[in-house]
């Protein structure tokens, strides 16, 4: 394997492990990583939790530094280091140095991008008002709480961060308000099934609103739009996420409308020695022929595993595609999906088949229902999608039907799933069988 110096833009989930597979492969290139915040590897998914203190320590969602990962990979991590151009041409970058000042140049031979995306912003500027996306974000808002003994919260906008804020605020002491600008809430769920949200957030006493937005805020006083005014001494804003990319815009390296990346197979851009991985990319479904842009931590460190493949020549590892899996926690309830989201149905001629049943067997105690249903192809039965929602359970009937997608199984062949049975656990017949007998012609 030829060396070479290997230069990765961004030192979270998709950086660092791009970073870490490729050594794992290749022990003799030279690898840096720039990232331009203060912290590289956390937890990014950890962070509501570390809010309710559910994870007890601000360490725990910091597994590495730049010294211990340079102790155990020889990879050396430049933090505050802010990447401001790549000239594709002459193979060379420009970066910020943010503690100094300083901009310097670097070369690359091999570059790898996964600068990630950042929170979308309100149009207000007052200090209590704050985003959720990365380890300062989370610092800030743990320094405001304590410091100002917040007791209430306004959260703004109900995307699966803002419910798991919510939640996690809820189960600090602090009381949380809810309002978001549509009727359309965590929208990789079907809305039906959406219903358990607002029934959790009944039988707390926790208010919300629909198609409200924030109009003005004067000191700690919100005014809707709907004309409601009230007070709250802090307010988290979970509206949605921007691509980081604005500093690629003077290179060759190709954007869509959006400012995302599209990717090929192998992760590489439209220039050959240019990977992007993470939240940043777009690619396609694996099941069906439609974009997908997946922004989730899966994608992310399967990406970062075939980039390093690639880079070390093993080309056959390619990626098939994305299937879109995801799940939330609210409360007592989970909300899990896998397949195209609802919009996308529209594109295909479809079948939905539901049930609902008892997690386990009825005699076996602690039962509890799951709603679980499949979307199918009409004409070939092919699974397009699947969702669930109930209190436990609900993750390993997912799990499976994804990976029945993952080769491309239709909806008869769930009557050919094998369940591990006994009464804590299942039924003889699962509902994944069930899906499938209830869909026979």
């Amino acid at each position: 394997m030829k060396k070479q110096k290997i230069v990765v833009i961004g030192a979270v989930a998709g950086g660092a492990t791009s970073a870490s597979q490729i050594r794992r492969l290749d022990s003799d290139s030279d690898i840096i990583i720039y990232e331009k915040d203060r912290h590289m590897s956390f937890a990014n998914c950890g962070l509501p939790y570390y809010l309710g203190n559910i994870v007890t320590s601000r360490d725990q969602l910091l597994p590495l530094t730049p010294d211990t990962f340079y102790d155990k990979k020889q990879i050396t991590v430049k933090l505050q280091h802010e990447v401001t151009g790549v000239d594709t041409d002459t193979q060379v970058i420009t970066v910020k140095n943010h503690q100094t000042g300083e901009v310097i140049k670097d070369t690359y031979d091999t570059l790898i991008l996964s600068p990630g995306a950042r929170a979308r912003q309100l149009d207000f500027n007052v200090p209590h008002l704050f985003t959720l996306r990365n380890m300062e974000d989370t610092d800030k808002i743990e320094s405001y709480i304590t410091s100002h003994n917040v007791k209430n919260a306004l959260i703004v906008g109900a995307g699966y961060i803002s419910l798991e804020v919510l939640e996690n605020l809820y189960h600090r002491g602090i009381s949380p308000t809810l309002i978001h600008r549509s009727e359309t809430v965590n929208k990789l769920m079907d809305q039906d099934l959406n219903d358990v949200i607002f029934s959790e957030l009944d039988a707390r006493h926790i208010p919300y609103r629909l198609n409200e937005e924030i109009k003005t805020i004067e000191g700690h006083t919100v005014t809707f739009t709907s004309g409601i005014t009230e007070t709250y001494d802090m307010i988290i804003a979970g509206v949605g996420v921007l691509p980081n990319s604005e500093f690629l815009h003077t290179s060759d390296i190709h954007r869509d409308e959006n400012g995302y990346i599209p990717v090929n197979a192998r992760f590489q851009t439209n220039i050959e020695n240019i990977y992007a991985v993470g939240d940043i990319v777009t690619h396609h479904y694996r099941h069906v022929d439609l974009p997908a842009h997946v922004p989730l931590a899966w994608g992310a460190h399967r990406g970062a595993s075939i980039i390093a493949e690639q880079i070390a020549g093993n080309q056959d590892v390619i990626f098939k595609g994305y299937l879109g899996s995801s799940i939330v926690k609210f409360f007592d309830y989970t909300l899990a999906s896998t397949g195209i989201s609802p919009t996308e149905l529209d594109h295909f001629d479809y079948e939905m088949v539901e049930v609902m049943n008892g997690t386990h067997a009825g005699y076996y105690p602690n039962n509890s229902q799951i709603r679980l249903r499949a979307y199918y192809d009409k004409h070939t039965r092919q699974l397009l999608r699947a969702a669930a929602v109930g209190k436990a359970g609900v993750d390993k009937r997912i799990d499976v039907l994804s990976m029945a997608m993952t080769y491309n199984a239709t909806i008869d062949d769930l009557t050919e799933f094998e369940v591990a049975y006994a009464p804590p656990y299942s039924h003889p017949k699962d509902l994944i069988n069930m899906l499938g007998y209830k869909a026979r012609p």
